[in-house]
């Protein structure tokens, strides 16, 4: 049993508690009692029960026969543990998960990267009051007036009012 306590992974409440948003702090301070009573519970218990001693209960049961019997059913007794079907699953969505993070990740580095870009460029051009109209539609194309799609602006032309 003792194999099987180590084999479990430990909860790092420190990081865990960093995580857990202020409104529920009295539900985490509440988990983390729980699990830390049931964790003093297990530890101490002892790794196997204490053997039966066969011998006494044969000389202290007046009907034969009784405790053979019942030492035979105790050692063909076989409670079946569960069996784990979903740390696999979990373990394959935890690389999924990693993979998904490392890329997003990356991504935002290429956008900081596109960002700085752009700040620099902003901090490097002449100041908006001091820009002509030229100047600007330089700087920033996309704000352009198409003068062939719209003429008249900013006045339409006389055939859309009617």
């Amino acid at each position: 049993m003792a194999g099987r306590r180590i084999a479990l992974k430990a909860v790092d409440w420190v990081a865990f508690a960093e995580r857990v948003p202020p409104n529920q702090k009295g539900m985490f301070n509440a988990l983390k009692t729980r699990s830390d009573a049931i964790s003093a519970k297990l530890t101490s218990l002892p790794e196997s029960p204490a053997a039966i001693d066969w011998s006494y209960y044969k000389s202290a049961v007046a009907k034969a026969g009784m405790v053979d019997d019942f030492e035979k059913k105790f050692k063909a007794l076989k409670i079946p543990e569960p069996v784990d079907t979903q740390t696999s699953a979990i373990n394959t969505q935890e690389v999924e998960a990693d993979k998904d993070a490392k890329a997003y990740v990356e991504a935002s580095k290429a956008r900081v990267a596109e960002y700085e870009a752009e700040l620099d460029k902003f901090k490097n051009m002449i100041p908006f009051d001091q820009m002509t109209v030229q100047e600007f539609n330089e700087a920033f194309p996309e704000t352009k007036l198409d003068m062939i799609k719209y003429p008249y602006w900013p006045h339409k032309p006389i055939a859309d009012l009617v």
